[in-house]
């Protein structure tokens, strides 16, 4: 799974600690999504994907090896 947080995040001018203040976890918990080595919970992505105003499907990409 990848996912286009800190191209949101760019977008709104805010830092990872920023973020993390707003959905309650760590800066480093947005690093590591940011690395692609975390993938959120249900919960924490729609946490993200509320904040950013987007589906979660905009912002984590499921990626299959079909």
């Amino acid at each position: 799974m990848t996912n286009t947080i800190k191209v949101q995040r760019a977008v709104r001018n805010i830092t990872q600690e920023d973020l993390a203040k707003v959905i309650g976890v760590s800066r480093q918990t947005i690093n590591a999504m940011e690395a692609n080595k975390y993938i959120p919970s249900t919960l924490l992505a729609l946490k993200i994907a509320k904040y950013f105003e987007k589906k979660v499907e905009d912002i984590f990409i499921l990626e299959t090896n079909d």
